[in-house]
């Protein structure tokens, strides 16, 4: 009863906040993002993207400006759910962030009780939108994944492959998902799964080489679930013919962090590097990112931009009708219809981007080279190949 009697003044004073801000220039937002805890990295990636968004959009908007207020969730669904909590008293119009889908569910059944928007590139676990929750938009899901590890593992003719997946929703889905569209091409599929937790993968890897025999391991986990697994694969070397994951994984990061393990290791992103962009918002992008980080952008980074320039902008249309305060963000989020960084976005009913298609990339002399799709193709893959 106490926590419902908290909510309610929560919305109260989101309320009080919207009325407010109906006619001032500047909008607070909410990021909801893991900065420390195991997903720190990718969390941080993200944060960096959403706050070049946010320069990009106080420079060009003209009429409005948005600041960021940033709570670190610490990679941990309770503190999801407090730090929406938080940036609802604070009196935020809307939130962007997350990671995990694990945390993301919480978190955004949070803001949706609030009246609050939530918008992710972090949470491809398909509840996400299929629990009706009218607030939440996302620019990525696992179909988009799926298909390209698909379309990868097609083009280099794998006729076997082993699946290492985390048993959190969102890996677990994605890799089940693939293992029953690469069955029905005929590809000989085996698959073990891991507790999060586990840091020794000795064991799984030693199945694969001396049982399954595959031609291919692919990865469904976040970073430190891959450094761990390549390093058992680099001590037991079983005869692959690649390595293959999905997020957070073909990223300069990672190649600066883990030099001996990514050399030629698969993985999506959008983003090559070092990056190329010919479109004047992505070099926006790019200029504002290299401005504020003195670094080249990443897909994490990326795909933070995107998210958030899209509801900012959300955000300056209701404020121009005066509709934020009637759930005009949430409205004007489902009108999107635009060409983006990572293609074109619209949002279904369920608030899921329906039009997103992820590409391959792999780590190549210290860069990321897209291998996948051809059209997209920014150098040759190498295959076999391996990081060792």
């Amino acid at each position: 009863m106490k926590r419902t009697y908290t909510r309610i003044a929560m919305a109260a004073l989101v309320a009080s906040a919207w009325m407010t801000q109906a006619s001032a220039d500047e909008f607070l937002v909410g990021a909801e993002i893991p900065l420390t805890g195991n997903l720190a990295r990718v969390g941080a990636g993200m944060q960096e993207g959403i706050m070049v968004a946010a320069e990009v959009f106080n420079k060009t908007n003209g009429k409005h400006t948005i600041k960021i207020i940033t709570v670190d969730d610490e990679s941990a669904p309770a503190k999801a759910i407090a730090a929406v909590e938080k940036l609802a008293s604070q009196g935020v119009v809307a939130i962007t962030g997350g990671y995990g889908s694990n945390n993301i569910s919480p978190a955004s059944d949070t803001a949706n009780k609030l009246g609050l928007v939530y918008i992710t590139s972090g949470g491809v676990d398909d509840s996400l939108v299929s629990s009706g929750r009218k607030n939440f938009f996302r620019i990525n899901n696992t179909a988009g994944y799926e298909k390209a590890m698909l379309g990868l593992l097609q083009d280099v003719g794998a006729k076997s492959v082993s699946i290492v997946y985390s048993t959190k929703d969102a890996t677990t889905g994605l890799a089940k998902d693939v293992e029953k569209a690469l069955a029905a091409k005929g590809v000989k599929v085996t698959t073990h799964s891991f507790d999060p937790a586990i840091t020794d993968f000795k064991p799984i890897i030693n199945k694969i080489k001396l049982q399954d025999k595959s031609e291919v391991v692919a990865m469904v986990g976040y970073e430190n679930d891959y450094v761990g697994i390549i390093r058992a694969a680099r001590v037991l070397k079983p005869k692959i013919k690649a390595m293959v994951g999905v997020w957070s994984l073909a990223t300069p990061k990672m190649a600066a962090d883990f030099p001996d393990l990514m050399p030629n290791v698969f993985g999506t992103a959008l983003l090559p590097f070092p990056t190329e962009f010919k479109t004047a918002d992505g070099k926006a992008f790019s200029d504002a990112y290299k401005q504020l980080y003195k670094k080249e952008p990443d897909y994490l980074g990326q795909f933070g931009y995107v998210q958030s320039m899209l509801l900012f902008e959300a955000i300056a249309r209701a404020a121009d009708k005066g509709t934020i305060k009637k759930g005009g963000v949430a409205e004007e989020m489902r009108k999107t219809d635009r060409e983006t960084l990572i293609g074109r976005v619209q949002f279904a009913a369920n608030g899921d981007n329906q039009n997103f298609v992820h590409r391959m990339a792999q780590h190549q002399d210290k860069k990321v080279v897209i291998v996948w799709p051809k059209d997209h193709a920014t150098g040759k893959l190498a295959y076999p190949a391996l990081p060792w």
